[in-house]
């Protein structure tokens, strides 16, 4: 199983959806690949330059109901090619939470209060964070400080994390 964690990239705002993580004119593109140098080109967040503040990052740090808008797999697939296989959120839509699982990489969801607390601490950064599926522990740290947290995965979407993928898993299992 692969890991899940590295550098955060802390994005700010509730309601970031599909189209802002990858915009819908790229959905042609045959390949994960071609997706790469358009993620988060249209999200609109104060500060926030895709050009330079995604270089580095494997996880995303954001507020509330991250993944909205239309059900697509490109949304993921572009995080993924961009070495980001971790978000965390106080909320995700739910096509776009199972389509992480599908695609072998992490949703974890935490209280809104949690939340406040990393970005508290820990915004703008640096800050790495690290989750261990199998056991439900996520551990952010930065500038000399850390904070510990439990999250739960149903028993499937953990199968499917653990195998990689739905085709992985489905190619393990038929």
């Amino acid at each position: 199983m692969k890991t899940f964690g590295g550098n955060i990239l802390f994005l700010d705002r509730s309601d970031i959806n599909t189209d802002e993580i990858i915009p819908a004119k790229y959905l042609t593109e045959i390949s994960r690949q071609a997706l790469k140098p358009y993620l988060l080109e249209d999200l609109k967040l104060e500060g926030f330059d895709p050009a330079s503040d995604l270089a580095g990052k494997q996880v995303i740090v954001t507020r509330d109901n991250f993944g909205c808008g239309s059900s697509r797999e490109h949304a993921p697939w572009a995080l993924e090619v961009n070495g980001i296989n971790l978000v965390i959120a106080s909320g995700f839509a739910r096509i776009f939470r199972q389509n992480m699982f599908n695609c072998g990489m992490l949703a974890v969801e935490l209280a809104p209060e949690q939340i406040e607390a990393i970005f508290s601490k820990f915004s703008p950064g640096p800050a790495r964070a690290e989750a261990d599926p199998r056991t439900g522990q996520l551990v952010i740290s930065g500038n000399g400080k850390s904070l510990e947290f439990s999250f739960r995965l149903g028993e499937f979407d953990l199968a499917l994390v653990q195998a990689g993928g739905w085709v992985e898993y489905a190619d393990s299992r038929y």
